[in-house]
């Protein structure tokens, strides 16, 4: 079984499509990786563009303006915990239902009117706001918890030279907690990468032989593959090579997109401590 994890580095492919739907899939000689590698890319990607100011500004107004007794303030303390331990298939069901069926057959009936479906049906933009969703309390408790260890000493040094508060957040606070706020979209990425559950309703597509062009679009994935590959081939031995180029692909993927946002995060500290 080593030798065949190996050889499966040779089913590696850069091919734009499968000749069909059937037998490309699970055929280490017509199987390809750049639609799977698009599309991954692009709904990880879009989530972390959704994720990280909503889960930036939340996490501002809980540590800069409310009141840790005030009952709103609670409440959204409440709803942050018990999505964090929610299981990623119901947020599967909650973007079907919510984002689908609801804001996107809405949207259909206001823009278009005549019937057509553009918004009310899987693709990338819902499954990226799904992710957004369940990744939300990662970004939330990365960024307090780097806000909170800001010295108050700098917000007073602030607004006791005339700045107000929207300015010492953003002119002194934000910078300073950057780099925690860039670990918790390290953390989002990293969970979200490999999530098969919260996309199967939303987005992913089991075959497409075309790339998506728009937000609108179906995907095809890494992940989702790989769980195609595991339970629905014809023949496992022949289809291995390709199960672990797959994996390969992910495994890549996720550390190559970790190790951008660990490059930038040790970028700004460099640049804080020059300052410093």
């Amino acid at each position: 079984r080593g030798s065949s994890s190996w050889s499966g580095l040779g089913g590696l492919s850069c091919r734009l499509r499968s000749p069909s739907p059937d037998k490309g899939l699970f055929e280490p000689a017509t199987a390809a990786v750049l639609p799977r590698l698009i599309g991954t890319s692009s709904r990880v990607i879009l989530m972390t563009l959704f994720v990280i100011p909503v889960g930036v500004i939340t996490a501002i107004y809980l540590t800069e303006y409310a009141h840790n007794t005030a009952t709103f303030t609670r409440v959204i303390r409440g709803a942050v915990n018990n999505l964090a331990g929610v299981p990623s298939i119901v947020f599967g069901l909650f973007g079907l239902g919510f984002f689908i069926s609801f804001i996107g057959k809405n949207m259909d009936a206001f823009f278009l009117g005549d019937g057509r479906i553009l918004w009310g049906q899987p693709s990338i933009l819902w499954a990226s706001l799904t992710l957004a969703v369940m990744t939300m309390p990662v970004v939330i408790v990365a960024t307090e918890e780097s806000l909170r260890a800001i010295p108050p000493g700098l917000r007073e040094a602030s607004l006791a030279l005339g700045a107000t508060k929207l300015e010492t957040i953003w002119k002194i606070v934000l910078p300073q907690a950057l780099p925690g706020i860039l670990t918790g979209g390290i953390l989002a990425v990293s969970r979200a990468a490999g999530e098969v559950a919260p996309i199967l309703f939303t987005g992913a597509a089991y075959y497409m032989a075309t790339l998506p062009k728009s937000p609108t679009d179906q995907f095809m994935d890494l992940g989702y593959h790989v769980y195609v590959l595991s339970t629905q081939s014809p023949n496992i031995d022949r289809t291995r090579p390709v199960l672990y180029a797959t994996v390969v692909v992910l495994l890549f993927l996720t550390f190559a997109l970790n190790l951008v946002a660990i490059l930038v995060r040790a970028n700004m500290r460099k640049k804080l401590r020059s300052l410093g």
